[in-house]
C-alpha cells in the first residue's frame, strides 16, 4: 500500500519526474510513492531518476495508457 499517490497523468517530460522528486522530498525514508504517468517517456525517465537518486523502483506496470510506478525512498 503506497504512502502517497501522485497523479502526473497529462504531464509531459520532465514534469512527472520533477513532481516525483518534490513528493519524495516530503516523505520519510522508506516511504512508498505511487506515481501515475501517461507520458511514454516516463518508462525510461523514472528508472533513470531512481538510479540517479538511489531510490528503489519496486514495481512498474501499465493499466491502459497509464504507467504505474512504485518508488521506495532511500
Amino acid at each position: 500500500m503506497p504512502d502517497q499517490t501522485l497523479d502526473a497523468t497529462g504531464l509531459k517530460c520532465p514534469m512527472p519526474v520533477l513532481r516525483a522528486r518534490r513528493a519524495l522530498k516530503a516523505l520519510p525514508s522508506g516511504a512508498l510513492l505511487e506515481l501515475l504517468a501517461d507520458d511514454p517517456a516516463s518508462a525510461k525517465d523514472v528508472p533513470a531518476f531512481c538510479e540517479m537518486t538511489g531510490d528503489t523502483l519496486e514495481e512498474t506496470r501499465q493499466d491502459g495508457d497509464t504507467l504505474i510506478f512504485h518508488i521506495r525512498k532511500a
